[in-house]
């Protein structure tokens, strides 16, 4: 499609113009040139009268001046037209080049940042590709069963003292101090499944009083032990984690790893970036995402350089988001993140379409206010009211006139 555009440009604005330029060029005889002739062969007629006796000296030289004030203004007339002809020509050719030049840029910058060998994928296929490999993902338990063991090796003395941990809370079934300690030495062994089920029971004496970081928790182990799977119970874990708290790193990382898992590699790029830039550097996740971003990119058909996995500053943020504070862009870009991660998988109203246009367009992220555009377009293109809506927030934005 993108070559067919091309060579259509190309017949439509360089032919066209090409041909102009080669036809002015052969175009040679001006108005002015053609007069300043005629002026000559009077001035000659005048001479041949006068030989022949048909006028007198008298009426010769009358018409002689005549004829030569003529000449001269004709003369005036063709030094300007040949000014002005020579302009045109240089403005024609210019034309041609820019428009040459446009034409090898535009080749040159798909080539650079676009995917010249893959195929067209609507975004109408995408997301049903996207729902049929949600619908058929594995639950927790069998992903679990697949998953390849861990070699856990410990000093003797320490297994020892998580049999010994085992026992009390088998005696102390509601200790939270017990479960807690238990999840993370079973996880330090290796013993990813036993350090599940000691997390759920957790969560079950915590009850309502579980905390995001808690539901992080518990998605993050539901993982480790599916071997790196994002399982529906572990999605749901996430949800709820998010909910309570939109900017949770760890969350939004692993609903990331749950999108490139489900075949939308673009909003975990989005996600991941918004993660790299926040940091802090030290992070955990900063590690991970550094070396599964390049990869996820190129599935999403973005080319990166080395330069772009550098964690940016809290200065260069706040010149990027026109905050006042760090913690009002964490905020901010972390509840972006969840409404972004939400509506990419579970889909939403228009008025939550726009509103992720504008956070975006706040935020001055304005080629992911671009996508998400282009995906709510495609969406709701046969909605009028909710395209008004969608049109308004793009204008907000600034990535529509």
């Amino acid at each position: 499609m993108f070559w067919l555009i091309v060579i259509c440009l190309i017949v439509v604005f360089g032919v066209p113009l090409a041909a102009t330029i080669v036809r002015r060029e052969q175009i040679s005889i001006k108005p002015a040139i053609h007069d300043i002739g005629i002026y000559k062969d009077q001035i000659v007629e005048v001479d041949r009268d006068l030989v022949r006796g048909l006028i007198n000296k008298e009426e010769a030289k009358s018409a002689h001046n005549e004829v030569a004030r003529r000449l001269l203004a004709a003369d005036k007339r063709a030094a300007i037209e040949q000014g002005a002809t020579a302009a045109s020509h240089k403005m024609n050719w210019i034309a041609l080049v820019i428009v040459c030049l446009a034409l090898i840029g535009s080749v040159w910058l798909y080539t650079e940042i676009g995917v010249p060998g893959m195929r067209d994928l609507p975004l109408a296929n995408r997301l049903a590709a996207q729902k049929a490999i949600r619908d058929a993902r594995p639950d927790q338990l069998t992903a679990e069963a697949n998953a390849p063991a861990l070699d856990s090796k410990a000093d003797p003395g320490f297994e020892n003292l998580i049999v010994q941990l085992r026992k009390a809370v088998a005696r102390n079934p509601k200790d939270t101090t017990g479960l807690r300690l238990l999840v993370t030495n079973e996880a330090r062994l290796g013993n990813m499944i036993a350090a599940r089920m000691a997390q759920e029971q957790l969560m079950a004496v915590l009850g309502d009083t579980a905390k995001h970081s808690d539901f992080t928790d518990t998605g993050e182990i539901m993982i480790l032990a599916a071997g790196g799977y994002v399982s529906p119970q572990a999605e749901a874990e996430l949800i709820r984690a998010l909910s309570q708290n939109p900017t949770d790193p760890r969350a939004r990382y692993y609903s990331g790893l749950l999108l490139a898992q489900t075949g939308r590699p673009e909003m975990t790029y989005r996600m991941w970036s918004t993660l790299l830039e926040e940091g802090p550097e030290d992070a955990p996740w900063i590690p991970l995402i550094q070396s599964q971003i390049v990869q996820v990119a190129r599935a999403a058909g973005i080319r990166l350089s080395p330069k772009t996995l550098i964690n940016p500053s809290i200065e260069y943020l706040r010149n990027t988001t026109e905050l006042s504070t760090e913690n009002d862009a964490g905020m901010i870009r972390g509840m972006v993140a969840s409404l972004s991660n939400r509506l990419a998988t579970e889909g939403g109203t228009p008025t939550e379409w726009a509103k992720l246009i504008r956070s975006y367009g706040v935020l001055g992220e304005r080629s992911s206010a671009n996508t998400v555009w282009h995906d709510a377009k495609e969406i709701f293109k046969d909605n009028p009211e909710a395209m008004a809506l969608l049109t308004e927030a793009a204008r907000t934005a600034e990535i529509i006139n």
